[in-house]
């Protein structure tokens, strides 16, 4: 069982993709190498296979933070989850059971969403679309300022405001308000759950 995230750039055309393009693809390049793990096709769309299921959350999320950082660029993903039955040197010639979900994901759920979820279980998928609708609320909403401290807090564990503060050049109390605005704890309890709800049914 694999992950697929399907994705593009909001309103992309509105944008210039000197901006954007360069920090997509470097984000992408961490999760593997390309086109076997990721492709960008049609200028601003893009699908990421992300092995492990229950880091696909973490990977929608480090996305969606690394381009609202850079130019307050968004971005949206449809999660799919399942069997994946043809395994192509390109991801995008790849097809299966996750790459159908994401796609339904995309195409479906995200004309009211930003991020949104296709798994074999109705049940996993009602609960965490119900979720990410409401931590959307706030991570829609974030500045590049938010986006900035939040991507650092996701990517490094166990760092702390004060680290944060002395990479952005600003006090810890600053970065204290950022972390709030971003919802960043929040957040990080329905990523926790996203990893628990998906390894309790691939475990099965």
């Amino acid at each position: 069982m694999t992950s697929i995230l399907t994705g593009d750039i909001i309103d992309s055309r509105k944008q210039d993709d000197h901006f954007w393009l360069k920090t997509l693809k470097e984000t992408l390049a961490t999760f593997g190498e390309s086109p076997k793990y990721w492709q960008v096709y049609r200028g601003d769309s893009f699908q990421l296979e992300i092995e492990n299921c229950e880091n696909a959350f973490y990977a929608a999320l480090k996305l969606k933070s690394h381009l609202k950082s850079t130019e307050d660029i968004d971005v949206r993903i449809g999660i799919g989850i399942g069997e994946k039955e043809f395994n192509m040197a390109e991801i995008t010639a790849s097809n299966g059971e996750a790459f159908i979900n994401s796609g339904y994901a995309f195409d479906t759920y995200l004309k009211k969403q930003t991020i949104a979820i296709k798994t074999p279980w109705h049940e996993i998928d009602e609960e965490l679309n119900i979720a990410f609708d409401l931590a959307l609320l706030t991570m829609d909403s974030w500045t590049k300022n938010s986006a900035e401290v939040f991507k650092l807090s996701l990517e490094s564990e166990n760092i702390t405001q004060k680290e944060i503060a002395s990479i952005l050049g600003i006090t810890q109390g600053r970065v204290s308000e950022r972390q709030k605005r971003s919802g960043f704890e929040s957040v990080m309890k329905l990523e926790k759950r996203f990893r628990k709800l998906i390894h309790q049914k691939t475990q099965l």
